[in-house]
């Protein structure tokens, strides 16, 4: 049953799924493997432990200052639980990086903006950026078994709970926007602005992680170093078949992002014309 955006039903139904899908656990009391001297080095040898740490970090802090300035309750008590969440995102982190020694230590959080709310709507539209591209990173390195497999079923607990942050943001933006009157193509404007932002930032990781060690460039750079013969219309075709799959476990009722699968399925599209444009290479007779 489709329920339109901004009105009370939708606001009930993307937080009542929030809230009810929040599962309780102990990032220390996970099923951690033990790992052997090469899946060690390899855990070690990927650089960007400080960054996603320092992140997640930044992100429960960012959702904590702003909860108390939502005033609807029901929202407010989701956005509540995503701080939580996010939180513990970091505490798995922290985890990770005490349990197998990685390189990684605790940098000091950035100030935040006066406007809280936009620093939070600029966090979302990140996340959905970062986790698009993550999906595909994640099933190319699950797939080349870079670590044992008990190690990816951890990370996909933190998977699945960002997969549900990106849905709750999508919703409550969708519902703060049409409540404050925008119609879509404003709202289609301001994602683009939003997402173009997103964009800018994590070309900066990337130009950064281009040093070595830093560690900024998970998304993109470093799906390379997980499987033979990679290839990037594979990386951006499981990135959108990864976000389908993920986003097919929620309420059909609930919005999903469209704009970042719109432009990789284009993107595969322009990919697989450009490749059978392409002169084939004759093999020397």
């Amino acid at each position: 049953m489709k329920i339109e955006a901004g009105s009370d039903a939708h606001k009930d139904l993307f937080c009542r799924q929030f809230i009810d899908t929040h599962t309780v656990f102990d990032p220390a009391a996970l099923a951690w493997p033990e790992l052997d001297e090469a899946e060690l080095a390899r855990l070690r040898g990927v650089p960007f432990w400080q960054e996603v740490y320092h992140t997640e970090r930044r992100a429960g802090a960012i959702v904590d200052a702003f909860t108390p300035h939502v005033s609807d309750p029901v929202v407010r008590e989701a956005v509540a639980l995503q701080g939580v969440e996010e939180t513990r995102h970091a505490k798995l982190i922290r985890v990770l990086i005490d349990r197998y020694a990685l390189d990684a230590t605790e940098q000091p959080l950035e100030a935040f903006p006066a406007d809280l709310e936009t620093a939070f709507i600029d966090f979302g539209f990140g996340e959905c950026l970062d986790a698009f591209l993550g999906f595909g990173a994640f099933k190319t390195a699950r797939q080349s078994g870079f670590l044992p497999e008990a190690m990816f079923e951890i990370f996909d607990v933190l998977m699945y709970e960002e997969t549900r942050h990106i849905v709750f943001f999508i919703n409550y933006m969708a519902w703060r926007e049409k409540r404050r009157g925008h119609v879509a193509l404003t709202r289609a404007l301001k994602s683009a602005w939003f997402y173009g932002r997103a964009g800018r930032r994590l070309l900066g990781m990337v130009r950064r992680g281009q040093q070595p060690n830093d560690g900024h460039d998970f998304a993109i750079t470093q799906a390379n170093m997980f499987l033979d013969g990679f290839s990037f219309r594979r990386f951006v075709e499981d990135c959108y078949r990864e976000n389908a799959r993920r986003m097919s476990a929620f309420d059909p009722g609930l919005m999903q992002p469209r704009l970042l699968p719109a432009v990789a399925d284009l993107a595969v599209r322009g990919l697989r014309l450009w490749d059978k444009r392409r002169p084939q290479r004759r093999l020397p007779g």
